[in-house]
């Protein structure tokens, strides 16, 4: 009986879906393509304001359980043993259900739009809101936001897909997604729109803008009138800005741009522990949740998003922070919630770390409001405890804290500006919102060129920006334009051999490997064409008189722009290539820029 119900039900959504499509194909042969455009980004924004509203929900709800489960039924455990349980669960599904791979983190839609034209797997428009779900609906120590801007950017990819639009309407569309995800997860279209570019976009025109604006005001639009805003991140109260509180702002963008570095770099730090382990699955999700249990046992604001606890700190009783906690008993007294919130801050980065690299799912785009707005209280907290001033207001640095973090570790002060400016209901904190986000954007990137999100990206070479030319290389694959079937040399072989291969292949130089494929040298015509025109010589000469070493060798894992800085460093034409320490084949400039000449015309015709 209840597989004859799951039939029906699958012959219903496939006959309504058929007729669906078949209506939009319709619409697109009667509609102009920019008008069909209109129309397919409203479809984009709606399909992820759901999908938000699906996450944030539930989310919310389990955190609301937890609270009651511990306030009132007295079992301390429960928002220790949740994460656990979430990110077993997350691992869970990633094997059994999602091929045993999910990609996590924004970076991905910089490499789709980058490299892969702006297709992204079918996938990602379903997994992202199961896995986040469970990782960070459970208490993973993450944020939704990253799941959310990928689910977007798949809903966008995969409709251009199905109605066969072009490439770059394709990357419009996946942008469209990004800012209807940020807006209906904040009920803030402009950080949506400004998300979308500053951070996603590696080169926008003017005519981007109407499609990305009419996403991310559906997203806004669906998201405030479903969603309670308790779910929201908002403060709804009059907030005022004081000219004579400037030095403190300043000080406030200076730590936060520190502050951004710490927190990226301890996050890098237990990424990188984890992927050194042998351990993989059930057992590399408990190696990191058991820890991250523990922390949230002492800790207990380090549950889930954390933005219950936001809200907390910049209302009238930030010590209610304290309920519920070992040092409750405490709660009066200003220094120990001040110490309280400073290690809450610091620990966020390897909370973070621990729910994301042990199998969780998630992001850094929550925690990094969370710091900053511990951050922002722990400043004004203390110079009024110290009495440097009176009058500080503890619940504006609280939220302008947050726009300092988010610009320093994202390298995005506009969108920082702009949605701390929406979801305090007004622009009254500009100026300090301006001040602290400049300075802790220029702070971060003094120390640190990439943001958090595209670093990893970066160490591999990957690195997409509004250079043109960068993006084309990066796009190229290096196997793509590698000639692996050239015949090599050993060393023992002798002069004639060489003479033998000149004479009847078209490439004049050859690879001297040993038994084991190692490279040894290379020989090349122009070094010894004064050798083999001489019969003494070519009778005489050993391999060793007939190699030279080469200037620069490429490996296969290098990306097409280091390979092209190895060619402008050495002057040579070609440059031999490594696959695992062993000879694999040559590499040729020439071919290089005949790839890179295809692809920007590919580009021209899209």
């Amino acid at each position: 009986m209840p597989n004859r119900i799951i039939t029906r039900i699958r012959l219903f959504f496939r006959h309504n879906l058929g007729r669906l499509e078949a209506l939009f194909f319709l619409l697109k042969s009667l509609l102009s393509e920019r008008h069909f455009i209109y129309l397919s980004c409203i479809l984009v924004g709606l399909s992820t304001s759901f999908a938000v509203i699906v996450l944030k929900s539930f989310a919310h709800n389990v955190f609301l359980g937890a609270t009651y489960v511990n306030r009132y039924l007295k079992l301390p455990y429960i928002n220790s043993i949740l994460p656990i349980v979430g990110i077993l669960l997350t691992v869970f599904v990633v094997k059994r259900v999602l091929d045993g791979r999910i990609e996590k983190g924004s970076s991905r839609i910089l490499v789709a739009v980058a490299k892969k034209g702006g297709i992204m797997p079918r996938k990602q428009m379903y997994a992202q809101i199961i896995t986040a779900s469970l990782t960070v609906g459970l208490g993973g120590s993450a944020g939704l936001e990253s799941p959310i801007t990928i689910t977007g950017a798949a809903f966008g990819s995969n409709f251009a897909r199905k109605y066969k639009l072009s490439k770059n309407d394709r990357i419009l569309l996946l942008a469209c997604g990004v800012a209807a995800g940020i807006a209906a997860a904040f009920n803030a279209p402009i950080a949506g729109v400004l998300f979308s570019i500053e951070v996603i976009l590696t080169d926008v025109t003017i005519s981007a803008f109407i499609p990305i604006m009419i996403s991310a005001a559906t997203g806004a639009l669906v998201s405030t009138i479903v969603l309670n805003e308790e779910v929201l991140l908002t403060f709804r109260r009059p907030l005022h800005f004081d000219w004579h509180n400037i030095p403190y702002y300043i000080v406030l963008g200076l730590l936060a741009g520190f502050v951004s570095l710490y927190h990226a770099k301890a996050f890098q730090k237990v990424e990188a522990h984890f992927a050194k382990l042998r351990i993989k699955g059930y057992r590399k999700a408990l190696y990191g949740a058991i820890p991250l249990a523990l922390i949230i046992f002492m800790f207990p604001t380090l549950f889930g998003e954390g933005y219950e606890s936001i809200r907390i700190l910049s209302n009238a009783h930030p010590e209610e922070l304290l309920d519920n906690t070992i040092l409750e008993e405490f709660k009066q007294n200003g220094w120990v919630l001040l110490l309280f919130a400073g290690i809450t801050m610091l620990l966020k980065a390897y909370a973070t770390g621990l729910t994301l690299a042990s199998g969780g799912n998630g992001g850094n785009f929550a925690p990094s409001l969370f710091v900053g707005s511990y951050l922002g209280f722990f400043v004004a907290k203390f110079f009024t405890m110290l009495g440097f001033s009176k009058n500080l207001p503890i619940d504006n640095f609280t939220i302008v804290g947050m726009a300092g973090i988010l610009s320093g570790l994202f390298h995005a002060p506009l969108t920082a500006i702009f949605l701390i400016g929406e979801i305090t209901g007004g622009y009254n904190l500009m100026v300090p919102l301006m001040i602290v986000s400049s300075i802790s954007f220029a702070v971060s990137k003094q120390f640190e060129t990439y943001s958090m999100d595209v670093k990893h990206l970066a160490d591999k070479g990957q690195v997409f920006t509004s250079n043109k030319d960068k993006n084309i290389l990066s796009s190229l694959d290096i196997m793509e334009v590698v000639t692996s079937d050239l015949p090599t040399l050993s060393v023992n072989q002798k002069a004639e051999d060489v003479i033998a291969l000149l004479s009847n292949t078209q490439y004049n130089h050859f690879a001297v490997t040993d038994d084991k494929n190692r490279l040894l040298g290379v020989v090349d015509f122009i070094n010894i064409r004064q050798m083999i025109f001489s019969a003494f010589k070519v009778k005489y000469a050993t391999m060793d008189e007939l190699m030279t070493l080469p200037a620069e060798v490429a490996s296969v894992e290098d990306s097409i722009e280091m390979i092209m800085e190895k060619f402008e460093n050495t002057h040579v034409s070609y440059l031999p290539v490594l696959k695992d320490d062993r000879y694999y084949g040559f590499i040729y400039k020439e071919k290089v820029l005949e790839a890179y000449r295809q692809k920007l015309k590919d580009m021209v015709i899209e």
